[in-house]
């Protein structure tokens, strides 16, 4: 894809799942991966396997629920690359319960993690993108967002980030700074993958393809809205959800 070679693209969430397949990805268009993650641990071995390949990499602990957090984290990003060229507001959390038996920390957990977090980040990093001809953020929505049973929280901090993408692109677009927003359907990541297997069989009949995305799937999607061959593409979101619909 074009445009991604040399850029600096800061990943939050990048130790695992989708997270962990846009950075291999990035790597993959030469782009600098800044693979950030509460986990330093888990960053860090992300960005010694890009490191390992011949790709430029670096691993940066970052809690994003945290407005300190993202500021140690964009100074020190400031002081080593003068800025930055995109940003995925991948991490994420669940905390699944039905309402009247979902406790309020599990609602500001996911809330503050899955919603503040990206917009926390936008934030923080939108004054690092202006003056350099442009920038694109890629927010990780969900299907949820339609509403889910049990998700009350999830669903409502995916379809948060909706309003949340539309509203930074256009406040942005002057700048240059592209906001678009991916919504997954049912993804082979960790999390999902400890969703009990009848449950995950039940929700193929909804699905078209009749099969759940790969990681690397999604990363693809987020990649291209990065690149230059999305140049005219903002305050969207793109399902990849295999043509799954209400």
């Amino acid at each position: 894809m074009r445009g991604l070679e040399g850029k600096i693209i800061i990943l939050t969430g990048g130790a695992q799942g989708i997270g962990k397949s846009t950075a291999l990805r990035l790597a993959e268009e030469r782009a600098v991966v800044i693979v950030a993650d509460r986990n330093l641990e888990g960053a860090e071995a992300v960005a010694a396997e890009i490191r390992s390949s011949g790709g430029k990499a670096r691993s940066i602990q970052l809690d994003v629920s945290s407005k300190q957090s993202w500021q140690d984290a964009v100074a020190t990003l400031k002081d080593e690359h003068g800025g930055v060229d995109g940003l995925v507001n991948n991490a994420g959390v669940t905390r699944d319960k039905s309402l009247l038996k979902m406790a309020e920390e599990d609602w500001d957990l996911v809330i503050d993690v899955n919603l503040k977090g990206a917009w926390l980040g936008c934030q923080a990093v939108v004054p690092l993108m202006v003056g350099r001809n442009g920038g694109s953020i890629v927010n990780l929505s969900s299907e949820s967002r339609w509403g889910a049973f049990g998700q009350s929280n999830y669903a409502s901090a995916k379809a948060g980030l909706v309003g949340l993408t539309r509203t930074v692109a256009l406040e942005q677009a002057r700048n240059g700074i592209r906001v678009n927003a991916i919504a997954p359907g049912t993804t082979m990541t960790p999390m999902v993958e400890a969703v009990p297997e009848d449950i995950r069989k039940g929700w193929l009949d909804n699905i078209p393809l009749r099969r759940e995305a790969q990681p690397s799937e999604i990363a693809a999607a987020i990649v291209f809205l990065l690149s230059d061959d999305a140049s005219y593409v903002t305050g969207q979101i793109l399902g990849v959800n295999g043509g799954s619909a209400l």
